[in-house]
């Protein structure tokens, strides 16, 4: 980033180093479509949550059902017997009953969220602007009888008038609310806007903290983000892996690692943040977009010739980051883009050497190739066909072999059947009942590219156990 715009970047960085983080995972992330979460599974994510760093955790809306009272009513227990440090939120409606149940939580505070926008005033709630500012200070005063903090969230505000969200503010503060978030519901701020939007209702409505609540319906949720905290926000909704309804809001991941490489702030503890990744990721049976930033699995994984080339040089060269930050590591694949630097240094590490002619040879092999990637194996191979030489030791002409596979009950057995069936060597797959969820029928030449198709395999994420046996003999019909 060239220097004026890095020295604007650092006059915000005491706003970014005030801003504290809420993971509404618990709350926002289980209304994402097909996500659910056991009380159990919960209490896990609360823990790792806290361990995490995260400033408050949104435990869930105890009016929704049994299980989510009984879930936040225990999380409240872990704060209390010590395990857990961040603040505990339960969520609720502008209703007696919601926050009647929140309260009976004991969660330290109380969220109460009330449409805002005309839109929702007219076609959700059918009350009028004045009526709505009754029903928000008669909440908001009712939680706050029973002797908690009490955060008002104005949903659509970004949608809103702009005067009358002044005097939602206004009403929601004087009622007793120390935090009000603004939610941009559908997403449609913008990093300029949110920054605009939040300086401006930070200097009409002063003395009390502002979240934001940025959703990702145009993919701008940790731009807009970064602008409100610009602005004046003072805390940040976020979930793992960036949960939540529809496309979800702002992910925790992104948007903390963004918060280091711009400001050098740490707001959790980094190196976990893959470990909360994968939890997650398996409870909630969504498997995180191999595209996806930071934590995606291509995020540290270059292609194209130049690029591997400029990493193997210095990674700083096509890294906005190192990925050893968040405890991953980078890798680059062998495919038609490939230049000989990540060739030759792809072979070394598998313990080959070949002069520089046989590596142009290999080179022009591998454009030629159909392979969409080339695995060690497939590298190994055509090596041996351009050389002539045995660069791996030789066992018998052909293996096959019947795998057994066990998949991860929070894990979509379909998903992990796609990815086995990209790997070079497996010839079938089926989806069965029984013991097992999925038969893998694999060929290979040799013991050591059966091994190599077997470690792959294991490798997948969602995979809990395999059954391995080696076809001996069969008879044709």
């Amino acid at each position: 980033m060239s220097a004026p715009f890095q020295e604007e970047l650092l006059r915000y960085k005491q706003n970014f180093e005030r801003v504290k983080l809420l993971d509404a995972t618990l709350r926002e992330g289980e209304q994402t479509p097909g996500v659910s979460f056991t009380i159990d599974q919960k209490l896990e994510i609360a823990k790792k949550l806290d361990e995490l760093g995260v400033h408050m955790i949104e435990a869930g809306h105890p009016a929704v059902a049994p299980d989510v009272m009984e879930a936040v009513k225990r999380i409240v227990a872990m704060k209390k017997e010590g395990e857990i440090k961040a603040e505990i939120i339960a969520h609720s409606r502008a209703v007696k009953a919601d926050i009647d149940a929140a309260a009976e939580t004991e969660a330290d505070r109380i969220a109460i969220f009330y449409g805002v926008s005309d839109i929702h005033l007219k076609s959700k709630h059918r009350k009028t602007r004045e009526e709505a500012l009754s029903i928000i200070a008669e909440m908001v005063e009712y939680a706050k009888s029973y002797g908690v903090k009490v955060r008002f969230t104005a949903e659509d505000a970004s949608r809103a008038d702009l005067e009358y969200l002044e005097q939602v503010v206004k009403t929601a503060r004087d009622a007793g609310a120390d935090r009000v978030s603004l939610a941009d519901t559908v997403g449609i701020l913008t990093p300029w806007t949110a920054k605009r939007f939040f300086e401006h209702m930070v200097k009409r409505v002063p003395n009390v903290e502002y979240d934001i609540h940025a959703h990702n319906d145009l993919g701008m949720a940790v731009a807009t983000a970064f602008g409100a905290v610009m602005g004046g926000a003072t805390a940040v909704h976020v979930t793992v892996n960036g949960l939540g309804e529809r496309v979800g809001i702002v992910p925790l991941q992104v948007f903390a690692v963004a918060v280091k490489v711009h400001f050098g702030i740490d707001k959790v503890n980094l190196s976990k943040l893959m470990e909360v990744t994968r939890l997650v990721e398996r409870y909630s049976g969504l498997e995180v977009p191999y595209n996806m930033p930071v934590i995606g699995d291509y995020a540290f994984i270059h292609k194209a010739g130049v690029h591997v080339a400029g990493i193997l040089a210095d990674p700083r060269t096509y890294e906005a980051f190192p990925p050893e930050m968040i405890g991953r590591s980078r890798d680059y694949v062998v495919d038609k883009y490939t230049g000989k630097k990540a060739v030759k240094a792809k072979l070394e590490k598998l313990g080959i050497k070949v002069s520089d002619d046989e590596l142009l040879k290999i080179l022009d092999e591998i454009k030629r190739s159909r392979y969409k990637i080339l695995t060690d194996e497939n590298l190994v191979s055509i090596a041996e066909k351009v050389t002539g030489r045995a660069l791996r030791p030789k066992v018998t002409e052909k293996l096959e072999a019947i795998v057994w596979i066990k998949v991860d009950s929070n894990t979509f057995t379909s998903s992990v059947a796609r990815k086995i069936h990209m790997i070079d060597g497996v010839k079938e797959i089926a989806e069965v009942t029984g013991d097992y969820d999925l038969i893998v029928r694999v060929e290979a030449p040799d013991h050591y590219m059966l091994n190599t198709v077997l470690d792959t395999i294991r490798g997948i994420k969602g995979i809990e156990s395999t059954h391995t046996q080696i076809v001996l003999k069969k008879m044709d019909k």
